[in-house]
């Protein structure tokens, strides 16, 4: 797609560097009045029929009382003024390093990187000495629901401190694209920017149809969506949506339902692959013998369509059932005829098919965001890391024993299904690290709200090295490959004049080891300076007001004894090709 993505517009904006900048944000989460999905939004086999037609007109009203929200308040802030001398500056762009430098920003801007020889001595801006340390872009998660997040304060601070300045938001509504124009998403310097952000979901409750699907794209359009997310559609109304979005001059991202091949996918313009597409499609592809496996495979959609005609849909599910459709079990029978395709798939897995896939990807840059992290925790979850997650002892009791349990149900998986989960993890692996040799355009993701470490983005960085990327090319695809993808390459992804002065310090060179990544000193968001020990301690502080627990702030870097796994975010143990209606 060539069209220019619709610009984010919300904390950062493209004024005179000179000029002083006003930035507004807001403090609370939501708007007035009952929240409003698409005239239908999503439901899913879990009984929720009965409800809606027991409900009835009359039960809608204390629905909609229960879901009303206060209008949440706006602020103000200013890009900061400031000097970092005795740098070595870092470009992702071409992996030079170029030491000795000093980064000029002025008004939340990078005005003038120079050789610290030329430095005007300027005595009107603060000025902090890097010592020698290695100055990179900021991190940008390419796929979270930190707005979706409970604490929104937490996830933000969470963020901030593993390095990311910026976030691209993969679910939406009409309520948070309004709270966005109105500057009311709590945006502020200590937190990263919202790059972009969908409207509602597009499943078959909104998107039943071709005509339902150009309007309800149309929609989002109009109310300010930067993009569109795709979860689970038919087959025709998948297809209908690119072209819908491609004429919008937006782009469209997410999942791809059962009965899409990546290679059509691609072939028809979809932008960008979450999560190698969810399910078993990928691999079926992949397979010695797709077509003949293609044809087993179950391309049935498991929502009803009948439930798109009644009303409020979208209403009662975001407020009771989402969670329990998004976290459903998979498939843990290994006779279940899925299980056995999906067996024969991985045991027939071709690495030129990969590849050949892999080039197709790259000439029609096909996007991916692999989300390793988030697939470690659904197909590695009998990992015993998991058990000793640092994380676990920051966690409410309750939170404890529910992430335990989790773990718990998918050890009790038969032994096979768990074997057929770790191959598929490790084929996941395997793909991407062909794909990037091959071009395939990469960013770095995690599906988590950034509230725990075990999502941290540092994470995703070290299961993307274990796909066979560089610790260049994993740098690339957290900094310059979002903000090509974002059309942004003229203000984000370098550390450079002209660029907003989002970048990081670290105490190591990150072109020498992964881990490096997340040896952060300070982060720069705008201009303004955070050392790792302020935001460590802002972390420790949000999560103790949500409960007496210690610290968990220590455990926000690898360096600081996080432990390499991936973890749950609120959803049991998932086996399998489950369709997986989430981020």
């Amino acid at each position: 797609m060539n069209s220019e993505p619709r610009p984010a517009g919300e904390d950062v904006t493209d004024g005179e560097a000179d000029a002083p900048e006003e930035r507004e944000t807001d403090e609370a989460s939501s708007s007035a009045g009952a929240r409003r999905s698409t005239r239908r939004t999503l439901l899913k086999r879990v009984g929720l029929g009965a409800v809606l037609i027991g409900a009835g007109a009359a039960g809608y009203r204390p629905i909609a009382s229960a879901l009303a929200r206060d209008v949440p308040p706006r602020t103000t802030w200013r890009g900061a003024d400031g000097r970092v001398d005795n740098v070595t500056v870092v470009d992702p762009l071409d992996g030079s390093r170029i030491p000795g430098r000093s980064i000029v920003v002025r008004n939340g801007r990078i005005a003038e990187v120079l050789s610290a020889s030329d430095v005007p001595g300027e005595k009107s801006m603060p000025v902090i000495d890097g010592a020698g340390r290695f100055a990179v872009p900021g991190y940008n998660q390419m796929h979270t629901h930190a707005l979706q997040y409970s604490d929104r304060e937490l996830a933000y601070a969470t963020l901030l401190a593993q390095g990311v300045t910026g976030m691209r938001q993969m679910e939406g509504s009409d309520e948070l694209l309004s709270d966005r124009a109105e500057q009311r998403l709590g945006l502020c310097e200590s937190t990263p920017a919202v790059l972009q952000m969908p409207g509602n979901l597009l499943l078959p409750f909104n998107a039943g149809s071709v005509d339902d699907v150009r309007e309800e794209i149309a929609r989002q359009w109009d109310a300010g969506a930067d993009f569109i997310k795709m979860i689970m559609t038919e087959r025709d109304v998948f297809l209908a949506a690119i072209e819908a979005a491609h004429q919008r001059g937006i782009r469209i991202a997410g999942h791809l339902p059962p009965s899409i091949r990546m290679e059509e996918a691609s072939e028809a313009g979809f932008d960008s692959v979450e999560h190698v597409g969810t399910g078993s499609n990928l691999f079926l592809s992949l397979a010695a013998t797709p077509d003949e496996l293609w044809r087993q495979q179950d391309t049935n959609m498991p929502i009803p369509g009948w439930l798109s005609g009644l009303p409020f849909t979208g209403e009662l599910f975001d407020a009771f059932l989402k969670d329990r459709l998004i976290n459903s079990v998979g498939v843990a029978d290994p006779d279940d005829p899925a299980v056995v395709l999906l067996r024969t798939a991985l045991a027939s897995y071709s690495e030129q098919r990969a590849a050949e896939l892999g080039d197709m990807l790259a000439r029609n840059m096909t996007w991916q965001c692999p989300t390793l992290i988030n697939l470690r925790s659904k197909y590695r979850l009998d990992d015993p890391a998991y058990r000793s997650d640092p994380w676990l002892d920051g966690l409410s009791d309750q939170e404890r024993r529910q992430r335990l349990a989790m773990i718990e149900t998918y050890e009790a998986l038969p032994a096979q299904v768990r074997e057929i989960n770790h191959e598929y993890y490790e084929r996941a692996l395997r793909t991407i690290g062909i794909w990037s040799r091959a071009g395939v355009p990469i960013m770095t993701g995690t599906d988590g709200p950034g509230t725990d470490p075990a999502r941290a983005i540092q994470l995703e960085f070290r299961e993307l090295a274990r796909a066979g990327l560089s610790p260049l090319d994993v740098l690339r695809a957290a900094t310059t490959a979002p903000a090509t993808y974002l059309g942004l390459d003229d203000r984000m992804g370098r550390v450079a004049a002209g660029m907003e002065a989002d970048f990081l310090l670290l105490d190591a060179d990150p072109l020498d080891s992964v881990d490096n990544l997340g040896a952060i000193s300070m982060v720069f968001r705008a201009g303004h300076a955070f050392t790792a020990a302020t935001m460590a301690d802002k972390v420790d502080d949000r999560q103790r007001t949500r409960n007496a627990n210690g610290r968990i702030g220590a455990a926000l870097y690898p360096r600081r004894g996080m432990v390499g796994v991936g973890h749950v975010e609120g959803q049991r143990a998932v086996a399998l090709i489950q369709c997986d209606a989430c981020g």
